[in-house]
């Protein structure tokens, strides 16, 4: 740390390039879930929007909506969904709007709807 510290200094560097791999600590860091769409009921679905403490869950019609912004990645959706969620992996997340945030998932049909 010291020596980019003054290389930094000497150079001006102000920022350094994104990792070319990810470390391998980050494999156990928790992320937001992935849904089996298949696996999804509308029961399923209110059951899970029910447990998420950070309302990153919401259902609209035939659709789970998942606010990646709001998730805390507890874990909680993943554990009581009998399968239907698993660990997503990606922990880098970025956008350049909310909206691209929001997932939508179709309830039992297999098929995300943008």
């Amino acid at each position: 740390m010291a020596l980019w510290l003054f290389r930094g200094l000497r150079k001006g560097v102000v920022t350094t390039r994104y990792p070319a791999v990810t470390d391998p600590w980050a494999r156990g860091l928790p992320t937001p879930p992935a849904f089996d769409e298949r696996l999804l009921s509308r029961a399923l679905a209110d059951r899970l929007v029910e447990i998420c403490p950070s309302r990153a869950l919401a259902r609209e019609d035939d659709c789970l909506v998942l606010d990646v912004g709001a998730c805390t990645a507890c874990g909680r959706c993943i554990s009581q969904s009998a399968g239907a969620a698993r660990p997503s992996r990606l922990f880098e997340l970025a956008a350049t709007g909310r909206e691209q945030l929001l997932k939508r998932i179709a309830i039992g049909s297999g098929e995300i709807v943008a």
